[in-house]
């Protein structure tokens, strides 16, 4: 991964756009360098107040993805962004009059309160900061509302798929409008042994179970057929198929939680496969850049050596060199020129 400057993280701010591969890849950069968290975070704070009204949503959707993404990793950010978000939300509900800025801003804070990212009482701080007095009651009404609906609209698609509420899909059905809907982070990506196991859990769940889907298989057909009732003939087989359907009933809901439970594992699998995938994928591109610049200081290299070669080459073999002293006698040495008879 590219090397931490200031100069570098201004460009990449420059160039953010709205679409989820911008902002994921920048929030991937900025976890990395962490430990520049109160430099990245102080240049953010900058960034966010001096760029048009319509980058600003832009801007918390980056810091919106590492705030949690960033959790396991540490931390930093969490703490650090918790100190500046209130200056933040004022300066937007003083300056800012988009509606749909600050409906999607509302929607980030209903996500932080759902997933407890920061307390209750600090979230209610950062909605009276972003619904200053000076917008219209009128206006601050119906932003409440359009909150509150929203709101409820999240609670619901989490009870309905709890297990997946990381999808990115859930706050875009929200809005109906992708290019402006809050981006929300896809999940922090798994190590591979965490995979490995869910994998191999997975092998032996209630779907691969022959045993029992062979004995589903050969319940009697009377036991689910109201029709079969009338044949009975005596108390004792109404008693022997009373105790059968009893075993068929308990053995369905044990199969049927099994599957349950083998679904919402499933979903989470696929969860952490798509953000594996993910990263996998950003660190293919990393890759494919550094083996590209590594090819090129080779190829340099390779020119620097084959100049030092042919320099060589055409350098003369002093051993080569004839004899040029013609069998002169040697020159005195310095005992010789100062031996005094």
């Amino acid at each position: 991964m590219s090397a931490f400057t200031e100069t570098a993280l201004l460009k990449k701010l420059a160039e953010l756009n709205s679409s989820q591969q911008s902002i994921q890849t920048l929030s991937l950069w900025l976890i990395h360098h962490r430990k520049h968290h109160a430099g990245i975070i102080k240049t953010w704070l900058r960034e966010i107040e001096n760029v048009p009204e319509s980058k600003k949503l832009i801007f918390m959707y980056l810091a919106n993805d590492v705030i949690q993404n960033s959790k396991k990793k540490g931390p930093e950010y969490g703490k650090e962004f918790s100190n500046i978000l209130p200056k933040v939300f004022s300066h937007i509900g003083e300056t800012c009059t988009s509606d749909k800025l600050f409906g999607n801003l509302g929607r980030i804070l209903n996500i932080w309160e759902e997933r407890g990212v920061y307390e209750p009482k600090m979230i209610a701080d950062f909605r009276a900061k972003l619904h200053k007095q000076n917008h219209s009651n009128e206006g601050n009404d119906g932003k409440r509302k359009s909150e509150e609906n929203n709101k409820t609209k999240v609670k619901r698609s989490r009870t309905s798929s709890d297990s997946d509420d990381k999808n990115t899909a859930l706050l875009f059905e929200l809005n109906g409008d992708a290019e402006q809907s809050p981006y929300l982070p896809l999940g922090d990506p798994p190590e591979p042994e965490e995979l490995i196991k869910a994998l191999v859990k997975i092998e032996n769940s209630a779907s691969s179970d022959a045993i029992v889907r062979e004995r589903i298989a050969n319940l009697p057909p009377e036991i689910s057929e109201i029709s079969c009732l009338n044949k009975l003939e005596d108390k004792d087989a109404a008693k022997a198929l009373a105790n059968q359907v009893n075993e068929a009933v308990e053995l369905l809901n044990d199969y049927n939680s099994r599957l349950a439970a083998e679904m919402e594992e499933r979903t989470k699998l696929a969860s952490m496969l798509r953000d594996f995938q993910a990263e996998q994928k950003e660190l293919l591109v990393q890759a494919e850049k550094r083996l590209e610049e590594y090819k090129k200081k080779l190829q340099k290299i390779l020119a620097v050596q084959k100049e030092i070669r042919d320099h060589l080459s055409n350098l003369p073999d002093l051993t080569q060199l004839p004899d040029v002293t013609g069998g002169l006698a040697p020159l005195p040495s310095a005992g010789d020129l100062f031996n005094i008879h």
